[in-house]
């Protein structure tokens, strides 16, 4: 069995799935696409040192910023950790949706690693053209990414040109023969909105700033993850471009939107069971569930 806590960022999926996983006795398994890179830290709200001596976690700080984990290396030890944990059952815990379906659909992913040359040509033609060459190519693909969806329609171009086979014909989905209990979290837009602005303040006294001007110092500026979400905002006003002002006023703009497309994302699967996130019994209906459902499943 697996238990998948999921939900747009700052709905509370990381306090929720720490109180169960005590109940449990059973560990915590990262779906987050930042909080795999180590010294990547505030911006990226990662669990505490002592939280994660609380409960074990797992697929966090497992590579190093300038490497690049692809979504088939995250399925492959997400996988290895579950099926060989000693506890059950473990929480699959995040917001990262295709880190979550990869799982929970058993993803088919091409076994294709980034081709970085490969990928400036092809951005060099501009998008419109590469997505009509993928229109040519592989028009099942194309169907499913927006036309000015840059980053998908390039992987899809890139595994054709690797592998001579469209990137359709080598997707679909296995998904695992174990039970899984999906759990979503979430509220109104405006108290979602309130979450972010007060979290982002937070990283800002924790030191994101500090976080920033060190891995900029440390890895130069150029690097892909100082221009992801709380970073690049911060990297703007250390470069002098705006005041810190501005700088948290656009994270909690960048913040926002990203949630809202989240909150789309997920809504989009119906065997998510959602819950209000400011329930005051929050922890205790959730376990009720839990408890049901593995009633139901004979665990």
């Amino acid at each position: 069995m697996l238990i998948v806590i999921c939900g747009a960022t700052a709905t509370g999926k990381s306090q929720l799935a720490l109180a169960l996983a005590k109940r449990l006795n059973s560990i915590i398994i990262s779906a987050d696409s930042r909080q795999v890179y180590r010294e990547f830290d505030i911006g990226t709200a990662k669990p505490s040192w002592q939280e994660r001596e609380m409960v074990p976690h797992y697929l966090i700080d497992i590579c190093q910023p300038t490497d690049t984990l692809t979504l088939a290396d995250y399925q492959e030890q997400a996988r290895n950790i579950i099926s060989n944990s000693n506890f059950s059952p473990p929480l699959l815990v995040g917001g990262s949706g295709l880190y979550l379906k990869s799982i929970v659909k058993g993803l088919k992913i091409p076994r294709v690693p980034p081709h970085p040359q490969l990928r400036r040509q092809l951005e060099s033609l501009g998008q419109h053209l590469l997505y009509h060459f993928l229109l040519q190519i592989d028009g099942d693909a194309a169907s499913n990414i927006h036309q000015n969806d840059r980053v998908r329609t390039l992987r899809a171009l890139e595994v054709y040109y690797v592998t001579g086979i469209p990137i359709s014909c080598q997707q679909g989905e296995n998904p695992p023969d174990y039970p899984i209990l999906q759990i979503g979290l979430d509220c109104e837009t405006e108290i979602i909105d309130q979450r972010i602005a007060i979290r982002t303040e937070k990283m800002i006294e924790q030191g994101l700033v500090e976080e920033v001007e060190k891995l900029g110092q440390k890895y130069g500026w150029d690097l892909p993850l100082l221009n992801t979400l709380g970073y690049g905002e911060i990297k703007q006003y250390l470069a002098g471009d705006i005041s810190l002002v501005e700088a948290k006023d656009l994270i909690v703009l960048h913040t926002r939107q990203f949630a809202k497309r989240q909150r789309t994302w997920f809504r989009a699967y119906p065997e998510i069971e959602w819950f209000d996130l400011n329930h005051p019994d929050l922890v205790d209906l959730v376990w009720q569930r839990i408890e049901e459902f593995m009633t139901i499943h004979n665990l």
